[in-house]
């Protein structure tokens, strides 16, 4: 059973325009209390025992916040940028910064600016064997995201982004597909693969690339999402996730 979940917060979150000024936006107010503090519950009670929080951007308001709630959660926070420095970006780093922290052991890796189902983290915490996982979600929408693309053997093939209808996927049958949400499953091996990517089109090292190369050695399979997730990007998310937590 895996017992470590590394929570990727270092970003400052741009698409929440003004709400994360003066903040990262896993700390936005939701219904009172900062979006991560629901976050974190979810995790709780999981069962993870060992909770790494990936911070940056300015990370001494995410000190405060261990600090104010250290009687509920108990976290270990990383400083993704003094570990690699503020020049090197993307999704690729927060997991690159906890290479030591980590070791040999299997670990769970989360957005922090998405809410998963206790359901669902329970579920891939329990994939303790030799492969990774990535999460994949049936979506309605699938060209907004990164689409994941199987082999018939169940492997992960490759990840497209903004893939395209009728070329890509079916339009008339877009369930058919998932997408990745930033939930996986990795082993030590991701590291490795972290090591050899380049810097993308964006001018980032992207996560996904990594996931490419463990693909093509078929040490990645789908974990399909059972419960929900929503995706805490923009400010209209903010009504979204309080609508949410007031009904689930």
């Amino acid at each position: 059973m895996i017992n470590k979940v590394v929570i990727m917060a270092a970003g400052k979150g741009t698409r929440m325009l003004n709400l994360s000024k003066d903040r990262p936006k896993h700390l936005i107010h939701v219904n009172n209390k900062p979006f991560l503090y629901y976050y974190l519950k979810n995790i709780k009670q999981a069962g993870y025992n060992e909770i790494i929080l990936v911070v940056g951007y300015k990370k001494e308001k995410m000190e405060k916040f261990a600090q104010q709630y250290r009687d509920e959660f108990d976290l270990k926070l990383v400083d993704q940028f003094q570990v690699l420095g503020t020049e090197k970006y993307g999704t690729a780093c927060p997991v690159e910064a906890v290479r030591e922290v980590v070791g040999q052991d299997d670990f769970v890796v989360a957005n922090g600016d998405d809410i998963y189902s206790v359901v669902d983290l329970e579920e891939i915490k329990k994939l303790d064997h030799g492969l990774c996982y990535a999460a994949g979600f049936k979506h309605e929408q699938p060209e907004h995201y990164g689409l994941l693309k199987l082999n018939s053997k169940g492997f992960l093939d490759k990840i497209i982004e903004k893939p395209r209808p009728g070329i890509d996927f079916d339009r008339e049958r877009p369930l058919d597909n998932m997408i990745n949400i930033g939930l996986y499953k990795f082993t030590a091996d991701v590291f490795d693969a972290i090591d050899k990517i380049e810097v993308s089109s964006r001018g980032e090292y992207e996560l996904t690339d990594a996931l490419t190369i463990l693909a093509r050695d078929k040490k990645v399979k789908i974990f399909p999402i059972k419960d929900s997730w929503l995706s805490f990007t923009n400010p209209d998310d903010v009504a979204k996730i309080e609508t949410f937590l007031n009904i689930s």
